[in-house]
């Protein structure tokens, strides 16, 4: 895997699984947890150093460290921590197996994981699948959606989406002309046409493509997928718009809307602040400061209490007011 340099969280220089394993051991031994020992360790070791001292946890006493976390810890702060622990090459796979599972579907998972991720990252997600659950992606993704919105799914578990290379001018002119009559000047919309498009071109050719729609149609892309398209369908499409233009403003959105008014989404806080944490979190607080008008960090501390509240801005690494 590549070494991504944009994250909040890194290798802990100094590094020592064992002390650490005997640390946590100490935190949850007895009556009572120290959670600010838990979760002072947790936030500040990479996911690789963080397996080195489950290993070294179970080495030392024969427990397994997940499971005392689990029983030791309650509520967000419980479910961040096992998040944390969980092995990164795993996390993608586990979150979209309990998106689909059981009764109902998180389509909001789907679309944000599938829509997010790269080419690579999604062929590894599709190989992390099939060893863990002894399934099919795609399988599972038909079995429990339906029309457009399954087979734009569909075209991005494929992971075929051509790579970033030399632009053809001619195929941008040419594909901002069909969406614009497969949208705008139709009758009905032609979805088929947006699906294709949207999930098989490469992204430097998309954003070309909805600049050069703007300048035929006199409307942002996104515009015309709000008139044209609704519901699950409509959010994946604009999902993938977002992430075309900006991975880090799309997760920067998604992290506001999850905080902003009564209640909080604490599923996807959690989802976004640990999978983004060791890859971008510091270009998504760039982008949630300059397009919100306030940090991520203040936010998190507004919308959020108690060890959750303390283990989120530890991740979140800084302040950008």
């Amino acid at each position: 895997m590549a070494k991504f340099s944009r994250g909040t969280v890194k290798d802990f220089a100094g590094f020592d699984a064992r002390t650490d394993a005997e640390a946590l051991r100490k935190a949850m031994k007895g009556l009572g947890t120290d959670e600010e020992a838990v979760l002072k360790i947790l936030t500040s070791r990479s996911n690789a150093q963080r397996q080195q001292i489950a290993a070294a946890f179970k080495t030392l006493f024969g427990r397994d460290l997940v499971d005392d976390l689990k029983s030791e810890l309650t509520g967000k702060f419980e479910t961040l921590m096992v998040a944390l622990m969980r092995p990164a090459r795993l996390f993608d796979a586990h979150e979209l197996k309990h998106a689909i599972k059981g009764a109902g579907t998180n389509e909001k998972v789907l679309t944000e994981i599938l829509a997010s991720r790269t080419t690579a990252e999604l062929r590894n997600v599709k190989q992390v699948y099939l060893e863990e659950y002894e399934a099919n992606l795609e399988d599972h993704v038909t079995g429990d959606t339906t029309g457009y919105y399954q087979r734009m799914l569909v075209v991005l578990v494929q992971a075929n989406r051509d790579p970033d290379g030399r632009i053809d001018e001619g195929l941008v002119e040419q594909d901002a002309q069909v969406l614009f009559k497969a949208g705008e000047l139709k009758w009905g919309t032609d979805e088929e046409k947006f699906i294709t498009i949207l999930g098989t071109r490469s992204v430097c050719h998309l954003r070309k493509v909805f600049d050069k729609y703007m300048t035929i149609s006199g409307f942002q892309i996104e515009e015309t997928i709000d008139r044209e398209t609704s519901g699950d369908l409509e959010k994946l499409l604009l999902a993938i718009v977002k992430c075309v233009r900006s991975v880090p403003a799309y997760f920067a959105e998604s992290l506001f809307y999850a905080m902003k008014g009564t209640g909080t989404d604490d599923d996807t806080l959690i989802r976004i602040m640990v999978s983004r944490s060791e890859i971008d979190l510091l270009d998504i607080r760039r982008e949630f400061r300059k397009n919100f008008a306030k940090s991520l960090h203040h936010m998190i501390q507004k919308d959020t209490s108690g060890d959750f509240r303390k283990a989120l801005l530890l991740l979140c690494g800084g302040d950008d007011e």
